[in-house]
């Protein structure tokens, strides 16, 4: 445990990519092979269950600590972040645990059905044996908080470079239903049983933003345009006569979507379809928010699934025939995807994307602009002759998004956000006008420069109105300019609407607050579906 400690308190130091690819080879090659399992696991999102309500904890702590509880509420809301909170109250124990990794997060399964009390002196003894660094990770794992900044594509760089692989042979091999309490590492990543896991999903291919002049790309004959949708990426998996649904963050949700389960018998096995899951409803894409709606249910009810259907839009195919074909070019999987769907022309839940006819980047500028016409969200752009890569990659995909809605709001909440802004005010709540009072309609955390963050947390110092907990009301006199990608109607927030993606564009330090837009101009963008 405190080696993973350790790189934890390490990888927070630098942001330089190449400093955080040699800690991980350091830690790989040093750690127990037991606890390189679960290194991989928490770093690629397999998070242990949440056994512990994090207002508990902090009762506990607080007793632990022997303080007021009311005290350790001030700390946390001065401190921004529950586990370094708890490591700074609690005193360093006194003793030098050498328990690993692998022992701690068993024994965090071990809390499963046990009485509160239980639970109690278990955390607490565990927090006893542990040092200040040891302590902040423990409680990140206890409150299923883990969260670093080391994407899922440098483990993947670390890993390759250890064992003298390729990059998508290792991204490949950590995809998938693994469990790290039934996993090996040797077993994961040398010695895979074909067998054990039909689900088998590949990494996903991502687009890179084209924010330069199109004409950069060269000959058009070379390319292929489709829309891009808002929706769910995922894939489709159907093999051992099954179907299997798989997200771009390595989730398995098929129970999510029993539709597509209509669709076993209608792909031949060993068939693996990339794509959008949409709202659809009557040939309309319908808002994303009624799909986040539906992922946001415990169950699926026949209630939901009649309210929020949903299909499955495919546009690359990266197994055939039981064949891996990412190495095709997208020329060839797309005549295969294509011909695959000639025979199956009126199948529900599923349907072809279209490619996007032009003969000029100039033309394809213009269809670029009926984008929100079509209920998306700009075009996507790929090379006829590229291959399916691995994670972000720069050439051969491009998003190409249209402009995003923007409104002016006025500052009239802020909170202190959190790690190394947990000093600064840094998330704010916005209003526009509604008549003559202001309606709260977006939160939003970035987009400020550090030298506007730092400014705007002294104009909250000095123009605090309220105080409510952690949240404090402030004088409404700045304006921003916020951006975001869409917005509906919605019943639970005050204004009525509710906004995707919204972040701060730019301070409007020319603009009074009168100047702001109204609730009205908000409502004016909703598109009509």
């Amino acid at each position: 445990m405190k080696h993973f400690a350790q790189l934890i308190n390490h990888l927070d130091q630098t942001n330089k990519t190449n400093e955080k690819v040699a800690l991980l080879k350091d830690y790989f090659f040093a750690a127990p092979e037991e606890d390189k399992i679960w290194a991989l696991a928490l770093f690629t999102h397999r998070r242990p269950r949440r056994h512990v309500n994090t207002t508990l904890l902090r009762y506990w702590v607080s007793e632990k600590a022997q303080i007021p509880h009311w005290l350790f509420e001030d700390s946390y809301h001065v401190v921004g972040d529950l586990a370094e909170t708890v490591s700074l109250v609690l005193s360093d124990s006194k003793k030098c645990s050498d328990k690993t990794l692998n022992y701690w997060l068993v024994y965090l399964k071990s809390l499963e059905g046990l009485d509160e009390e239980s639970k109690k002196n278990k955390i607490l003894t565990a927090l006893s044996e542990l040092d200040k660094t040891e302590k902040f990770v423990f409680t990140k794992l206890i409150t299923g908080s883990f969260r670093i900044g080391v994407s899922q594509n440098l483990i993947i760089r670390a890993l390759a470079e250890i064992y003298k692989e390729d990059t998508a042979s290792i991204a490949y091999r950590i995809t998938g239903n693994w469990d790290p309490y039934y996993t090996s590492y040797q077993n994961l990543l040398f010695h895979p049983n074909k067998n054990e896991d039909a689900s088998k999903p590949y990494p996903f291919y991502l687009a890179y933003p084209l924010e330069g002049n199109i004409d950069t790309l060269g000959e058009e004959n070379n390319w292929e345009a489709e829309w891009k949708w808002d929706g769910i990426r995922g894939q489709l998996i159907f093999r051992n006569q099954s179907v299997y649904v798989w997200t771009r963050g390595n989730e398995l949700v098929t129970d999510k979507f029993p539709e597509f389960e209509t669709l076993i018998g209608k792909f031949p096995d060993g068939t693996v379809i990339d794509g959008e899951i949409l709202p659809y409803k009557d040939e309309n894409i319908l808002p994303f928010s009624m799909l986040q709606m539906r992922i946001g249910r415990k169950n699926v009810t026949k209630k939901i699934l009649q309210e929020v259907p949903v299909s499955f839009f495919a546009f690359d195919i990266l197994e055939w025939e039981k064949k891996n074909i990412r190495q095709y070019e997208f020329k060839q999987r797309r005549n295969i995807l294509e011909n695959l769907f000639s025979h199956h022309k009126s199948l529900k839940f599923i349907k072809l994307t279209e490619n996007i006819i032009f003969s000029s980047w100039n033309e394809l500028a213009e269809i670029r602009k009926k984008s929100r016409e079509n209920r998306a969200e700009g075009l996507m752009i790929k090379n006829l002759f590229s291959t399916y890569e691995v994670g972000r990659k720069r050439g051969s995909w491009w998003k190409w998004k249209i402009d995003p809605y923007t409104i002016d709001g006025i500052l009239i909440y802020a909170q202190k956000g959190h790690g190394r802004r947990a000093d600064l005010f840094s998330d704010y709540t916005f209003a526009v006008w509604d008549k003559d009072r202001l309606v709260p309609f977006a939160k939003a955390y970035s987009g400020l420069t550090d030298a506007e963050m730092k400014e705007v947390d002294t104009f909250v110092k000095r123009n605090t109105l309220e105080r409510f907990g952690p949240v404090r009301t402030v004088r409404p006199e700045l304006v921003f300019e916020l951006a975001f990608e869409g917005i509906n109607l919605s019943n639970r927030h005050k204004s009525g609407v509710a906004l995707r993606f919204p972040r701060i564009k730019r301070w409007r330090r020319d603009k009074k607050t009168a100047d702001a837009n109204t609730l009205e101009d908000l409502k004016t963008l909703i598109p009509e579906f």
